[in-house]
């Protein structure tokens, strides 16, 4: 089994993938079956209700969500390391904060979670 990847290393391929918006690079990093939650997918396709089951899924949340935000683009602000998770803190293209909750299964994300800033 594979060993899970640096935090750092991985954080920068990710944004380099984001920013370049190459959604392959990005998928590439996630196993087939992942499970992926964001309240952002649950405003794109509701009947979701935010959980998105598979790569396929994932590729058609994302590409929908690059077609809407030509602008996209991440600044990584900290990078947070656990037993089988790195958390991306970043931000987005309005200056938004969010975290990115990677649960990894080897070298590659089993689940993933985005989350975002709330205001006070």
């Amino acid at each position: 089994m594979a060993s899970m990847p640096d935090a750092t290393e991985f954080s920068r391929r990710w944004v380099a993938a984001w920013n370049a918006h190459d959604l392959e690079a990005v998928l590439v990093h996630f196993h087939d079956d992942i499970v992926f939650s964001s309240p952002l997918a649950a405003q794109l396709f509701p009947e979701t209700g935010g959980v998105v089951r598979g790569k396929e899924a994932l590729r058609a949340y994302w590409g929908e969500g690059l077609k809407r935000l030509p602008d996209l683009h991440f600044t990584v602000e900290a990078v947070y390391a656990g037993v089988e998770t790195i958390v991306i803190n970043f931000r987005n293209q309005r200056g938004g904060l969010a975290n990115e909750v990677l649960v990894f299964d080897g070298d590659r994300v089993r689940t993933g979670h985005g989350t975002y800033l709330q205001d006070a």
